[in-house]
């Protein structure tokens, strides 16, 4: 009785919350100092600070690439703290990432990088026609499913990335740097496209160094400074 009732009350807590979390890298450098933090179902949080300051040291602890040094992270009622390694992919699996190099197949084309993500969940084949059709039209590609990525736009091929993370409909979207390789037309589209990623239910986490993206968006702000998170703000308000 006990364990079931601990399983639910993590479950009724934030879909994302680090608490205590330290990372410090063989080096020694610590990448994250008693990192806090706790994110809602359905939030925009963007994730800012200078080169070095720990950022994508968290999206990495999030995807569990990394081991923490101390504190627990829970997403989605997952603890990765606890999480045996056999079960990391399976977790993995569950979560949309996007990256700055879009790290799309080559040798595929737009329609199987994306079915890519529905094949290795074993989604059936009618399904995946569907699914992965819908997404298309849903980030301005439908016309496009025959193509190579290398016969794309910069912009098209991160669209085709965001359609990969979110054909198997994540709760959580994580994205890296996502503009960091656009022009600032393809930035905004592409930011856009999250935000409307967003509004469909989608707890979204941005990590970029793009201070007019986010000045202008007014999502929720969190700064860290040398692994310290040193500011969690939203329009102007602390975030309680």
């Amino acid at each position: 009785m006990k364990k079931k009732k601990a399983v639910q009350e993590v479950q009724r807590g934030p879909l994302i919350r680090l608490s205590g979390v330290d990372v410090v890298y063989s080096n020694g450098t610590q990448a994250l100092k008693n990192a806090n933090l706790h994110v809602e179902k359905g939030e925009f949080v963007f994730v800012v600070g200078s080169s070095g300051s720990g950022k994508s040291t968290l999206i990495k602890s999030l995807l569990g690439e990394i081991p923490l040094t101390a504190g627990e992270i829970f997403v989605s009622g997952n603890s990765l703290t606890t999480m045996k390694k056999k079960r990391m992919p399976f977790y993995r699996r569950k979560l949309g990432v996007v990256f700055q190099e879009f790290r799309l197949l080559d040798d595929r084309n737009v329609f199987d990088n994306v079915a890519l993500a529905q094949q290795v969940i074993g989604v059936d084949k009618r399904r995946i026609e569907k699914n992965v059709r819908g997404m298309l039209q849903l980030v301005g590609l439908k016309d496009r499913a025959d193509v190579y990525p290398k016969e794309l736009s910069g912009g098209e091929q991160q669209r085709v990335a965001i359609a990969r993370a979110m054909v198997n409909r994540p709760a959580v979207l994580l994205a890296d740097e996502p503009t960091g390789n656009l022009d600032p037309q393809n930035s905004w589209e592409i930011m856009n496209l999250l935000d409307d990623m967003n509004r469909l239910g989608t707890t979204v986490m941005v990590v970029t160094h793009n201070s007019e993206i986010v000045d202008q968006m007014k999502k929720r702000v969190v700064t860290l400074n040398r692994g310290v998170i040193v500011s969690d703000q939203i329009q102007g308000g602390y975030v309680q």
